[in-house]
C-alpha cells in the first residue's frame, strides 16, 4: 500500500478494516498524527436509536464532542418520537444532522433498519430491556457503540451482553456506556487515591439514590397521539419506567450509577446479596394501576473478600433524599469525588451536588479536542470525546464489560429484594429467568397484565423466586 493509495481510503472503510493504526497504516506511511488529522476533516456517521429525552441528549452530547459527527439516521419504536428528534437535531444542528425521511424509522424493528443504513456508530438509548438485543445487532454488524446504562434488566441479558463484549473485542468494535463517572476528573482522581491507600483498607461502602416520584405516562395521552386505543404492549413500552422488563425497577435504571462506583472502587462486583423492599406509595390516587416496580429498596451487597456495601433508592415523596456514595476506611473516609463521604444519613451539601451535575451534564457549545492537549468538558460529552478518540486512533476500548457487570450488580441486589432471600451472583447469573415478552410485536402478548381491578402484579418477598 503506497501513501497516495492509503490517503484515499474512506474513513468508513478505515474503521472496517479493524487494523492497527501502529500497523497498517504506519506500514504505509503514513503517520498517527497525519491520521489523527484526516479523521477530523472526514465523517463519523452515527444512527441514534432511541429518540426520547436522553436519546435526544446523547445525540447532542455526541455532535459536541467532535467536528467529524454526522447524525444520519434515527429511529425509535413510536415513529411520532423518530421523527420529532430528526427535527429537532436539524434545527439545533443544520450543518451536521443529515436525516431525510427515508432514515427516520419506526416500530420494534426500526432499530435494525438504522443499523444497517451504513452508519460508523450507534447510539442506543431506548429503554434498557431493549439494549442486549441491540447491542448484539450493532456489534454483529461491526458498528461502535455508546449505550446508556444500564445495559441489561435480567440474568439472561447478562449472558448476552458478556457475548456480544466479546465479539466486540473480535471485530475491533469501540465501547462507551453511559456510566459517566467513569468520565469525569473527580471521580477518576478521587478513586485513585482509594486505590493509592489515602483512606487505607476499604472497611464498607454506602450508596443512596433516594428522591421523589418520577413521571408517569398516561395511557389516555397516549390515545390521544395514536388517534386510537394503545395495545398493551404499546402502552408499557410508552410508560417503560413503571415496568421491570423494560427499566429493570428503579434500583437499576438509576441507581446502578452509585453501584459501579462502588464496584469500580473494589475493582469487582459483589458475590452475594440480600435485602428487603416494596412498593408503598408509588401507585396510590391517581397512579393506581399504572406500573409493577418498587418505589424502596435497601440491600446490603458482599463482595469476594467480605466487604459490604450498604445500598439504598427509593422513589417517595416527602421523604430524607440523597444521591451519593461513599467509602471507609480505616484512615479516613471518601465521596470517591476528591471529599470525605458524607455522615450516616447525611447528604452532600447542595452545592457540591450542584456541582457534580453540573459538570456531568451540561456540555459546553464549543470543544476543541486535540490529541496533544484534551480540553475536559462535561462528563456526557467527555464520554463520546473519548469513544471517537479510541475510534480514531483505533485503540481498544470496550466499557461493555464494566457496564454489564455493574447492571448485573443492580439485578442481583432487585431479586434480593423481591425475593427477600440471600442470593448468590454466581447462582443468578446461571439459572435467572428472562422478563423480555416471548414475542415482541405490538399486538403480542405483554409479560406481565392488568388483573380484575386494573392494577399490574408487584413481587411480593418470600412468595417471588429469584430464579
Amino acid at each position: 500500500m503506497t501513501q497516495q493509495s492509503s490517503t484515499k481510503t474512506s474513513r468508513r472503510d478505515f474503521l472496517k478494516l479493524g487494523t492497527t493504526t501502529a500497523g497498517i497504516v504506519l506500514a504505509g506511511g503514513l503517520s498517527v498524527a497525519r491520521t489523527a488529522h484526516a479523521f477530523a476533516s472526514d465523517q463519523l456517521k452515527v444512527a441514534l436509536i432511541g429518540c426520547g429525552g436522553r436519546g435526544r441528549g446523547a445525540a447532542g452530547d455526541c455532535l459536541n464532542a467532535d467536528e467529524a459527527v454526522r447524525i444520519v439516521a434515527v429511529a425509535d419504536a413510536f415513529e411520532r418520537q423518530a421523527k420529532a428528534a430528526a427535527e429537532m437535531l436539524k434545527q439545533r444542528f443544520p450543518d451536521r444532522a443529515d436525516v431525510p425521511p427515508d432514515r427516520v424509522f419506526g416500530g420494534l424493528d426500526g432499530y435494525q433498519k438504522a443499523i444497517d443504513c451504513g452508519v460508523d456508530m450507534v447510539i442506543l438509548t431506548t429503554p434498557p430491556g431493549f439494549r442486549p438485543m441491540q447491542y448484539a445487532a450493532a456489534i454483529k454488524a461491526g458498528k461502535h457503540v455508546f449505550m446508556e446504562k444500564p445495559c441489561c434488566v435480567d440474568s439472561p441479558g447478562f449472558r448476552s451482553l458478556m457475548e456480544s463484549n466479546k465479539l466486540a473485542d473480535e471485530k475491533k468494535c469501540k465501547v462507551v456506556v453511559g456510566l459517566q463517572r467513569r468520565h469525569d476528573d473527580g471521580f477518576i482522581q478521587g478513586i485513585k487515591e482509594i486505590h493509592d491507600g489515602k483512606i487505607g483498607k476499604v472497611l464498607f461502602l454506602r450508596a443512596y439514590w433516594n428522591g421523589g416520584l418520577i413521571w408517569v405516562r398516561r395511557r389516555e395521552d397516549l390515545a390521544k397521539s395514536l388517534g386510537r386505543e394503545p395495545t398493551e404492549m404499546e402502552y408499557q413500552v410508552h410508560n417503560w419506567y413503571h415496568f421491570c422488563w423494560l427499566s429493570g425497577d428503579n434500583i437499576c435504571e438509576q441507581h446502578v450509577h452509585n453501584l459501579d462506583v462502588c464496584n469500580w472502587v473494589m475493582k469487582g462486583h459483589p458475590v452475594e446479596a440480600n435485602g428487603m423492599g416494596g412498593c408503598q406509595a408509588r401507585y396510590l390516587g391517581k397512579d393506581k394501576g399504572v406500573g409493577q416496580i418498587f418505589d424502596h429498596h435497601f440491600v446490603e451487597f458482599t463482595y469476594a473478600d467480605g466487604t459490604k456495601m450498604f445500598s439504598q433508592c427509593r422513589h417517595m415523596d416527602g421523604c430524607w433524599g440523597g444521591e451519593f456514595q461513599g467509602a471507609h476506611g480505616t484512615e479516613g473516609t471518601s465521596d470517591c469525588h476528591g471529599g470525605p463521604a458524607p455522615e450516616p444519613g447525611g447528604r452532600r451539601p447542595a452545592a457540591a451536588r450542584k456541582a457534580q451535575r453540573k459538570a456531568e451534564r451540561k456540555p459546553e457549545k464549543k470543544v476543541n479536542v486535540e490529541p496533544a492537549a484534551k480540553k475536559r468538558v462535561g462528563s456526557t460529552v467527555q464520554e463520546h470525546i473519548d469513544l471517537i478518540e479510541a475510534i480514531r486512533k483505533d485503540q481498544k476500548h470496550n466499557e461493555g464489560y464494566y457496564g454489564a457487570t455493574s447492571s448485573m450488580t443492580a439485578v442481583l441486589g432487585r431479586m434480593a429484594t423481591y425475593s427477600g432471600q440471600i442470593v448468590k451472583w454466581e447462582e443468578v447469573v446461571e439459572k435467572g429467568t428472562s422478563e423480555f415478552p416471548a414475542q415482541l410485536a405490538w399486538d403480542a402478548k405483554a409479560p406481565v397484565e392488568q388483573d380484575q381491578d386494573g392494577n399490574y402484579p408487584i413481587p411480593t418477598p418470600g412468595v417471588f423466586k429469584p430464579y
